[in-house]
C-alpha cells in the first residue's frame, strides 16, 4: 500500500509543480503586458500632447484664432504757421 501512496503523492506533486508553474507564466506575462501597455500608452499621450500644442499653436498664429492686424498711426502733418526763415545778420 505504500508503494501505491508514493505513485499517489508523486502524481499529485507533478501536478502541483505544473499549476505552480503556470501560475508562475501567467503572471510574468501579465507583467510584461502591463509594461508593454503603460510605454504605449506613454508614448501615444505623449503624441497627442504634442499634437494639441502644435494644434493651439497653428490656431492663434496663422488660423482664424488670429489677431488682425491694425494699421499703425502715421503722423499727421497738421497745417501749422510756416516756420520763418532764419535770417542772416551782418
Amino acid at each position: 500500500m505504500a508503494a501505491g501512496a508514493k505513485g499517489r503523492d508523486d502524481r499529485v506533486a507533478r501536478e502541483r509543480a505544473r499549476i505552480y508553474q503556470a501560475r508562475l507564466d501567467f503572471h510574468r506575462g501579465q507583467a510584461r503586458r502591463r509594461a508593454r501597455d503603460n510605454a504605449i500608452a506613454g508614448i501615444v499621450g505623449g503624441v497627442l500632447v504634442l499634437a494639441v500644442i502644435g494644434g493651439q499653436t497653428l490656431y492663434f498664429t496663422a488660423g482664424p484664432g488670429a489677431p488682425e492686424p491694425t494699421p499703425a498711426p502715421t503722423p499727421t502733418s497738421s497745417p501749422t504757421e510756416p516756420t520763418p526763415e532764419p535770417t542772416t545778420t551782418p
